[in-house]
């Protein structure tokens, strides 16, 4: 993938404020699971899987699966421009 798609893909799925919400939350945080997260941002359960499906898939997030609940954290390799966003939020 070229340089520009990724940092386009990174762009729109950070161009979200929902999605911007989590990451402000996980930065806030360092770790929770969906339902912590759906419940502290006032969206449902689904709404909230959706979003960090988004996220994990874009590679902003890192999931880590313990017994039956996934727990979410900020990448740790992350693209500069996110490092950026998250000093932001």
């Amino acid at each position: 993938m070229s340089d520009f798609k990724k940092l386009e893909k990174l762009l729109k799925v950070a161009g979200n404020q929902r999605r911007l919400a989590i990451l402000a939350y996980l930065k806030k945080v360092r770790v929770s699971s969906v339902g912590k997260i759906s419940e502290n941002l006032n969206m449902s359960y689904h709404a909230a899987s959706k979003h960090l499906r988004l996220l994990l898939n874009a590679e902003l997030l890192d999931r880590e699966q313990k017994k039956f609940e996934a727990h979410y954290t900020l990448s740790k390799n992350q693209h500069r421009l996110v490092s950026n966003l998250l000093e932001l939020l």
